[in-house]
């Protein structure tokens, strides 16, 4: 299995990588700063997901080793948590780069090899800030929704080529993203989930693992929320 993730420097985008690895896969990684994960199977590209030329660049280095990939995680992301009014343009501009933008790159060009897979799959990562509209994370939100709304419309798109689209919404995890999420925010986000705890990495992977698998060709289009979250 060749494997795309995205943000795979730490939190949960190296978890996703490392237990790629363990499962066997070649997994390319990227991120914005050097990564230490050292791996014969392991290949990282120093990258900003908004860099169109570096995105294009990264993929034709997975077409030149294998010609093909199975599985893309759009992982990287940035998240602000602040009151719409205390919110600058050039942060709301910066959480629509990287979330929205970033991730249409980054779709758009893995399609490309995705299509010459038996079983191409993206999964995206989203967040259960979408359907709690929860207060102080207006722009993030925003951001995310429109993540949300570009891989259903993606995933009817890249149906006839055998690809399905999928994301998870994870509660918050202890990472170093959710480490600047104020304490307060973090429990009311808690407070309003039916499991009442943060999120581990190994709760998003058992979703993502869900949606790779070659039994799961009939499931596109599809948000998993967890911790209890309804759309």
């Amino acid at each position: 299995m060749i494997v795309a993730v995205t943000g795979s420097r730490r939190g949960l985008g190296r978890s996703l990588a490392e237990h790629f690895l363990a499962a066997g896969a070649w997994v390319y990684g990227c991120s914005r700063e050097p990564s230490d994960l050292t791996h014969a199977r392991y290949v990282h590209t120093d990258m900003d997901v908004t860099d169109e030329r570096a995105v294009k660049e990264f993929f034709r280095a997975i077409r030149k080793d294998h010609d093909r990939l199975d599985v893309l995680v759009n992982n990287a992301g940035t998240a602000v948590m602040n009151h719409v009014l205390l919110t600058p343009r050039e942060t709301l501009s910066r959480l629509v780069e990287v979330n929205l933008v970033g991730t249409f790159l980054c779709s758009r060009e893995a399609v490309k090899l995705l299509k010459k897979s038996d079983h191409g799959r993206i999964v995206t990562l989203s967040s259960i800030v979408v359907p709690l509209r929860l207060p102080g994370a207006a722009a993030y939100a925003a951001s995310k929704s429109a993540v949300e709304s570009l891989m259903q419309t993606m995933s009817k798109e890249l149906a006839p080529l055998g690809i399905t689209v999928n994301t998870v919404g994870p509660t918050p995890v202890p990472t170093a993203l959710a480490r600047t999420v104020p304490k307060e925010a973090l429990d009311q986000v808690v407070a309003q989930q039916a499991i009442k705890r943060l999120g581990t990495a190994e709760d998003v992977i058992n979703v993502v693992d869900f949606f790779v698998r070659p039994e799961s060709d009939f499931v596109t289009g599809q948000t998993i929320y967890l911790g209890g979250v309804c759309a």
